[in-house]
């Protein structure tokens, strides 16, 4: 039986994780970096934490004698993205990666991009305005440099500790957020402009689509780069690849 590691923490993970189960031919673990206080099941044994690094991560799979390394981690995690590649080069363990598509630029779309967390923090502007963050509670440090805005935050776990802001509220609920639901939200609180990371999938555009019925500005963080790994888009698509790059084994008749 082969074995599977996939590095998770998104939906598409779970979802990759149950479609290879489904096979019943891959000893498979889904490890997850701990950062949300009570994730959802999973249906393949869980190893929550981290490695100690790309080295860390090497010599867990060696230890563990895995015949596959799947990234399929948040398209913002960068490092671990980084330390899977250099992990697979020094264990030799093949690696291929999850990567959804980000969202695309459509007509009416009011987006002003910018390459980091920070430079959100000042396209907000100096003026005050009523800002919807929508990055997670791992994000937020740097807009402690504009009290001015007025912030509404959402997580997936409370902000602990809160921020030290004059103006800010807190939801915590876990998506998958529709676009009548998301509208209502933004225009019941007034929201003058929503701060995102360009996540792509289903399961948070519908803030992206709200902003662009209401005609509001969404100040977008783009992707980070990523290590140039084998990749694909989908779910579908890399359950085939790994179908067939691990054909079941024949059993030869007497």
């Amino acid at each position: 039986m082969h074995s599977i590691l996939i590095l998770g923490g998104t939906t598409e993970a779970r979802q990759l994780a149950e479609a290879l189960r489904g096979m019943n031919r891959f000893g498979l673990e889904l490890s997850l970096a701990g950062r949300t206080k009570a994730p959802v099941a999973q249906p393949v044994p869980v190893r929550v934490g981290g490695f100690g690094g790309a080295e860390g991560l090497a010599d867990y799979l060696k230890a563990n004698a895995f015949d596959l390394l799947i990234d399929a981690t948040h398209p913002y995690a960068a490092r671990i993205s980084a330390n899977a590649a250099k992990a697979a080069q020094i264990s030799g363990v093949p690696l291929v990666a999850l990567r959804r598509p980000g969202w695309e630029r459509q007509a009416g779309d009011r987006w002003t991009e910018v390459e980091s967390v920070e430079a959100s923090v000042a396209a907000l502007g100096r003026e005050p305005r009523r800002a919807f963050l929508a990055l997670g509670r791992q994000e937020l440090l740097p807009f402690k440099a504009a009290p001015q805005h007025d912030y509404l935050v959402r997580s997936v776990d409370p902000v602990e500790p809160p921020l030290n802001l004059p103006n800010v509220r807190y939801l915590t609920a876990r998506g998958p957020f529709n676009e009548a639901d998301e509208q209502a939200l933004l225009a019941e609180s007034g929201i003058e402009v929503i701060v995102s990371k360009n996540s792509g999938g289903a399961a948070s555009y519908g803030k992206i689509a709200a902003a662009r019925a209401l005609a509001l500005q969404v100040i977008m963080i783009k992707r980070p780069v990523l290590p140039e790994v084998p990749s694909f888009q989908t779910v579908e698509a890399l359950t085939a690849h790994v179908d067939q790059a691990f054909p079941p084994i024949q059993e030869r008749g007497e």
